[in-house]
């Protein structure tokens, strides 16, 4: 993706920086709309659609969506965009999806900061699905989680709605019982998005894998023992060091890197 951004990030502890998607992450799907605008060569090569763009609608569903000038006029598409910080504790999305549209898009777009702790956001591969197939997958793994919990409801209601629902509308499907708030969540719906949330995990910011960062970061936020914590770094440093690298170069940097984090870590115990 051909995605720049004018915000400079500074400044961040490391304790803080699981919250930054709250921070930036509607900014983030801001700056991809116009991205998809700026793109308008590769969807409408034959200027079909010239007077069509596409707009944002945070409090609506779906919250991006292809429009003309016209308030009438039906949107030709929606997509239902979300941002994924790499570096999240949980190394998935939490974005929930709580209602459906047939034709529509559901995107998830994957994003960090350019220098892993500050800099530019930069984002990688999207996750793009249709969002009927995504509601129906999730419905369906909803409804076939009893468990070993027989008299858990599995039952979800369903309201009666139209396409792209007026701000208002009930449109969110709502589940008989959900105690802890994970309906919707389909990052953890199988066959769905696993594959291409491990491939994203993989990415590498600094030259290091986004999931060693996370597992990095969440020593400090833990409130770990000094042993425990000094464990767990020679056990993330033995993981990054078997990935291997394609070349001398980047193995040098690597170690490099791996150094400078055992003496932050040293620095932060004393």
């Amino acid at each position: 993706m051909h995605f720049t951004s004018p915000i400079n990030v500074e400044g961040i502890e490391v304790n803080d920086l699981f919250s930054i998607n709250t921070l930036l992450g509607g900014t983030i799907e801001a700056q991809t709309v116009m991205l998809l605008n700026s793109l308008r060569s590769i969807w409408d090569p034959q200027g079909k659609w010239a007077d069509k763009e596409f707009r944002r609608y945070p409090e609506s569903f779906p919250d991006v969506r292809l429009v003309g000038s016209n308030k009438d006029d039906s949107p030709l598409i929606g997509i239902e965009l979300k941002g994924w910080y790499l570096l999240s504790k949980e190394s998935e999305p939490s974005l929930r999806y709580k209602a459906s549209a047939d034709g529509d898009l559901i995107c998830c777009v994957p994003w960090g900061l350019s220098n892993v702790l500050s800099g530019k956001p930069v984002v990688y591969e999207p996750y793009v699905e249709q969002a009927k197939f995504a509601s129906d997958m999730r419905t369906y793994y909803w409804n076939h989680r009893r468990g070993d919990n027989s008299k858990r409801d599995c039952g979800i209601h369903h309201p009666e709605t139209t396409p792209y629902p007026k701000p208002g509308t009930q449109y969110v499907d709502v589940p008989n019982q959900d105690g802890g708030g994970n309906f919707g969540r389909i990052a953890r719906v199988d066959g769905l998005m696993a594959d291409w949330v491990n491939e994203s995990m993989d990415t590498l910011m600094a030259g290091i894998e986004a999931k060693y960062w996370v597992s990095f970061f969440k020593l400090f936020s833990e409130g770990r023992p000094k042993e425990e914590i000094e464990a767990e770094l020679s056990n993330i440093a033995r993981k990054v060091r078997q990935a291997g690298r394609p070349d001398h170069k980047a193995s040098m940097l690597e170690e490099q890197l791996l150094a400078h984090l055992s003496a932050i870590v040293d620095l932060s115990l004393k």
